[in-house]
């Protein structure tokens, strides 16, 4: 296989059904969708976790966060352990991003010969408020999710539409360029559909005539990990107007990350390095649109812990669907693959994605995810084999899924006397990952750390918390917060 130039775009908070090619009935994404008739679509990609930083953590290192000890959003990236990035310079091979990050901040050695315009942590330390998980404070500026949805411009599609435009300048500059002895490699990272759902009125306006609401309502008797999680993030101001501009504003910042993807991909084409370069599309996480009374992230529902996944390019097969489930953790591989390069790191779990889908479809291959930031009362764990998604929360029962017969994920078989089987079976595949118990206590332990670094538990949620990460020029806006389940 012959090493070729690679493009990895990410986008932020992008659900892995919500795309014409994975099957939704309505929404429009045309370049995403051309990008995956150009290639493969992962059908089964999940992120490593369901939130910012440490999804990105991952993505970066191409280890879970247990690994490496990146838990919330207040633990970045800091350049250990190695970024694919930190491989591709030793080799020589140019690296860069444009756009965010979420690492820690522009001066941290991560593995990139350069940035542009990056967003990195407030401060450089992030989500405090994050961390306090015993008991959980109430997070109140979530409030503000309902109160901003509708249609306009926002700090974050401005960004948006720098990076799109900074990156097609890049390309362009790499116009009909020979593929060069140590090929590169560039990051390009949007925030749409984040949060806040105000879409561009163009956008806004494809869906804004469209009966919208969730599918699936929160359940008196659910589980109470997730009670715990939904009184955590305060969403009490959502009515059925505020409801179906949420969803309209979400759709329309699909449709408008979509424009920006299909802006670089025309770039890519113009500047005839189609044949020379490879691509990859995936999000950090997903979101949960209003299902189950929840929004944002940060749990193992399909919805928030399943992502697009996407790659095109040289010896990527064409019009594929595969099957296999996959992670972020699989394209630190795949970004080395790209460039003839191998990390020889026993303790990296992924594979290269371009090997992956040239395989028959292994139904038995594992995918894991895990949770210890805001809202989580304690740790979740998932596995993902076969047909079957099986969740663990330390200390509680656990949820088991079949996603073959119950892909809405609403009959719940963690007590099931039948499946103590399937079970102990996916139980012992966790264990072969992590011991849950120990990593949950190792990440609370990190966290009473972070929190007494900041001044204790009562000025942080003094100090409360600010939603989600300011664009670059932006201030961040904190709301106070107040303790108790």
């Amino acid at each position: 296989m012959k090493p070729t130039n690679m493009i990895v775009l990410m986008s932020d908070e992008h659900a892995s059904n919500i795309m014409g090619c994975a099957g939704h009935p309505f929404i429009q994404t045309p370049n995403l969708d051309r990008l995956a008739a150009q290639g493969t679509r992962f059908d089964s990609a999940y992120t490593n976790a369901p939130i910012c930083v440490p999804a990105r953590a991952s993505f970066a290192t191409g280890k879970y966060g247990h690994q490496t000890g990146h838990w919330d959003n207040a633990t970045p990236y800091t350049g250990e352990p190695k970024s694919w990035g930190h491989y591709l310079q030793e080799n020589g091979n140019p690296v860069g991003s444009i756009g965010k990050l979420h690492y820690r901040n522009e001066s941290d050695p991560v593995g990139l010969d350069f940035q542009q315009i990056p967003m990195h942590l407030v401060n450089g330390v992030g989500d405090v408020l994050g961390c306090v998980r015993e008991p959980l404070p109430r997070r109140w500026k979530a409030r503000d999710l309902a109160d901003s949805a509708g249609p306009g411009e926002t700090t974050y599609t401005n960004y948006d539409r720098n990076i799109t435009e900074a990156a097609c300048e890049w390309i362009a500059q790499r116009d009909h360029e020979e593929t060069p002895e140590k090929p590169w490699t560039v990051f390009i990272s949007m925030v749409a559909p984040h949060f806040p759902l105000t879409a561009p009125q163009q956008f806004y306006d494809l869906y804004k005539d469209m009966d919208l609401k969730p599918s699936k309502e929160a359940s008196e008797d659910d589980h109470p990990w997730l009670k715990a999680l939904r009184h955590c993030f305060v969403y009490d101001n959502f009515n059925d107007e505020r409801t179906r501009a949420a969803l309209t504003g979400y759709f329309g910042l699909v449709s408008f990350m979509d424009a920006n993807v299909g802006r670089i991909l025309d770039a890519v084409d113009a500047s005839g390095l189609t044949e020379t370069t490879r691509i990859v599309y995936v999000s950090d996480h997903g979101d949960n649109m209003g299902e189950r009374g929840m929004w944002g992230k940060s749990n193992m529902y399909e919805e928030a812990a399943a992502v697009p996944m996407i790659l095109s390019g040289p010896d990527v097969p064409v019009g594929h669907v595969c099957k296999t489930p996959v992670s972020l953790a699989d394209v630190f591989p795949t970004v080395l693959d790209c460039a003839g390069l191998d990390a020889q790191d026993p303790e990296l779990p992924g594979r290269s994605l371009i090997r992956i889908a040239a395989e028959a479809d292994c139904s038995d291959r594992v995918a894991f995810s895990e949770y210890h930031a805001a809202g989580a009362a304690s740790g979740a764990f998932m596995i993902r084999k076969g047909k079957w998604k099986y969740i663990y929360y330390v200390g509680m029962e656990p949820q088991l899924f079949n996603l073959e017969t119950d892909p809405e994920e609403v009959n719940d078989l963690g007590t099931s006397a039948s499946h103590q089987a399937v079970r102990d079976e996916l139980h012992a595949e966790l264990l072969k990952i992590c011991d849950p118990v120990e990593v949950d206590r190792r990440a609370k332990a990190d966290q009473a750390a972070i929190i007494a670094a900041n001044g204790g538990v009562e000025a942080v949620l003094e100090r409360g918390g600010f939603g989600a990460t300011p664009a670059p020029g932006a201030n961040a806006d904190f709301v106070a917060s107040k303790g108790g389940l």
